[in-house]
């Protein structure tokens, strides 16, 4: 029943036909490649970057049927979400088959790890009415970034100007799910003001999964004349259900935990003809509260806070030699927590890179390198290296290597509870990655497909030494070999002069970490062995659009599953109504611990556009 009231839905929305049939614009597909990535020191055109990198601009965005930036990032292959819950409560990111701990979360060019855990990483992600685009980095990259970069980063880029403009956006459907949002653009003669408040409600999906998140985005520049300074604050607390989040059903608990995340940054550019330098100064806090028994905070309760001031300094230098990026950023982070104590750790990382250009700029070569000293973990350093050829104007090669590093969270040192004990006297991780692909970009036709070895040592996992033994401990394991390959497609036509858009994107990865035995481990399994992910985007009519999005996973302990999404969307002038439908078929399936996700449900919306 609940099926074909879900096709019932999208064909009466289709039904509303408007005959004024009109032109659109010519695709500028190629503006992809126009499209300079912002997240290294050296900005550089996606087209000319010797790098996987994925870019998922503002029309991806709109037309990915997604809520949350976390359903979002699941349409990139290669890229692993896998949530406890809907609504953005709790999702972890992983990237080419490393640990949520390995992937770092950028909002423009800002470092949001956290040193607690990386399962707050997500907790930073931005509403997506804010967000210009979404570079996605794959492989090592912590000669750009640093540490927490070890399988990749992920850098959300906002917008800078929405004119003078004021939307709101109602939502409700399924589960009792009930959204709201303001977003209002301000242009003055000085200053530009970006502000986005949001509110998603839910009453659950099943039993203690309800939400209640609030939302706050504030984007400001001011001196626009002379000196541009640009501000940014955020401030995102997230209060849910989290029913077998960490522990399965057979243990009987109640879990239930409050999540709050803000950051305060500003920044400014300072450019002459040959020198551009971009300081910056930034404070990010999390705060974390767990409840083991939701109707009993006195069992079991976990509180943290951890607070991160930095300072940095980007810088880029083109001579006739090329361009050198160099840059420094030192940052201390606070913890105050029940479970794991009082900590601190200082950190200064430097960074230097160069990226030499032959055969007339078709040949480029970037070596670089990041030292980084910690207060606890002394000093390393991460050299890497870029090459890449244009074979034709539009089609080129690329390769890269690089060493990549993660000292362990103050969770996998500390942490005592739940069967999970910490061990001070862990290693860092530490990994040499390989990777070789050719990229294809033209007005109608985006394409790539790459292909990476990674070869890691004393990665961190929780284990036990025999299935009797009730307590997992964070223990170095042996050395481990990963490797993989992703093809990324898109192509772009017209139908009856509508722009329509075909993306595909499949990824493959195989480790040996099953052969670390896989009975005494709580973390290292489940990776995505096969992810595959399509997208059709239609328009039919002038002012209708539809959305199709399915997405395919197989996971290395043998669980599969099949997932379709939809949407489609009226626009009447000033007013856009839209229905979402996701988990169209009532797939069932696992993407983390021992939380199943939700049935098919739906989603109505009513935006207004004031002008």
């Amino acid at each position: 029943m609940k099926k074909k009231v879900l096709l019932f839905a999208f064909l009466l929305i289709s039904a509303f036909q408007l005959h004024a049939q009109q032109e659109e614009p010519i695709i500028k597909v190629d503006s992809l490649s126009e499209v300079v990535v912002t997240s290294t020191r050296i900005d550089l055109p996606f087209k000319e970057n010797s790098r996987t990198i994925n870019i998922i601009t503002a029309a991806d965005i709109k037309n990915s049927s997604a809520g949350t930036m976390a359903d979002l990032l699941q349409q990139v292959a290669g890229v692993d979400i896998r949530r406890r819950g809907t609504g953005g409560s709790q999702a972890d990111l992983f990237i080419r088959g490393g640990g949520f701990d390995q992937t770092l979360l950028l909002i423009d060019g800002i470092k949001m790890d956290d040193a607690q855990t990386g399962h707050h990483t997500m907790n930073a992600s931005l509403p997506l009415e804010v967000i210009e685009r979404i570079e996605v980095i794959k492989g090592p990259a912590a000669r750009v970034f640093g540490q927490n970069a070890f399988t990749g980063a992920i850098n959300i880029v906002t917008k800078s100007n929405l004119k003078n403009s004021v939307s709101a956006n109602l939502e409700a459907g399924s589960f009792g799910q009930l959204n709201g949002s303001v977003t209002v653009g301000s242009e003055l003669e000085n200053s530009t003001h970006i502000f986005h408040a949001g509110k998603m409600t839910s009453e659950g999906y099943r039993n203690n999964s309800d939400y209640d998140n609030s939302n706050f985005f504030l984007k400001s520049i001011f001196n626009k004349k002379d000196q541009p300074i640009e501000m940014i604050a955020t401030f995102f607390e997230r209060k849910f259900g989290a029913e077998n989040f960490y522990t399965p059903s057979s243990w009987g608990f109640n879990e239930y935990e409050e999540t709050q995340n803000s950051l305060m940054a500003f920044t400014t550019t300072f450019k002459s003809e040959k020198l551009k330098i971009k300081p910056r100064v930034y404070w990010k806090r999390n705060q974390d509260m767990f409840l083991l028994q939701r109707d009993d905070p006195n069992s079991f309760r976990n509180f943290h806070i951890s607070d991160k001031i930095g300072a940095e300094a980007n810088a880029a230098y083109t001579s006739e030699l090329g361009i050198t990026g160099f840059g420094i950023d030192m940052s201390k982070v606070y913890l105050r927590s029940n479970n794991l104590g009082q900590r601190n750790r200082f950190m200064t990382t430097l960074f230097l890179e160069h990226r030499f250009q032959f055969a007339d700029n078709r040949l480029d070569i970037t070596p670089g390198v990041a030292m980084t000293y910690f207060s606890d973990f002394k000093f390393n350093a991460f050299p890497g290296l870029d090459i890449g050829f244009d074979i034709t104007n539009n089609l080129k090669g690329y390769g890269n290597i690089g060493f990549t590093y993660r000292i362990p969270t103050y969770t996998d040192l500390y942490y005592n509870g739940g069967g999970s004990v910490g061990n001070p006297d862990l290693e860092p991780e530490e990994a040499f990655a390989q990777e070789l692909g050719i990229k294809y970009v033209s007005p109608k036709i985006g394409a790539s497909i790459s292909v990476f070895n990674r070869d890691a040592e004393n990665l961190i996992d929780y284990i036990r030494q025999n299935i009797d033994e009730e307590n997992f401990t964070a223990t170095n394991i042996a050395e481990v070999n990963t490797k993989g390959l992703e093809i990324d497609a898109s192509y772009n036509f017209k139908l009856n002069t509508f722009n329509q858009t075909l993306a595909i994107g499949y990824a493959f990865l195989d480790d040996n970490i099953l052969d670390q035995n896989e009975e005494l481990s709580r973390y290292s399994l489940n990776t995505l062995k096969h992810h595959f992910t399509t997208r059709l985007s239609t328009k039919l009519f002038k002012n209708v659009s539809q959305n199709i999005v399915y997405k395919y996973a197989e996971r290395t302990t043998g669980q599969t599953y099949n997932v379709w999404d939809a949407s489609i969307v009226l626009k009447l002038k000033q007013v856009e109504l839209s229905m979402t439908a996701n988990n169209i078929f009532d797939a069932e399936y696992i993407e983390s611990g021992f939380t199943p996700m939700p049935p098919s449900n739906v989603l109505f919306g009513l935006r207004y556009s004031f002008k």
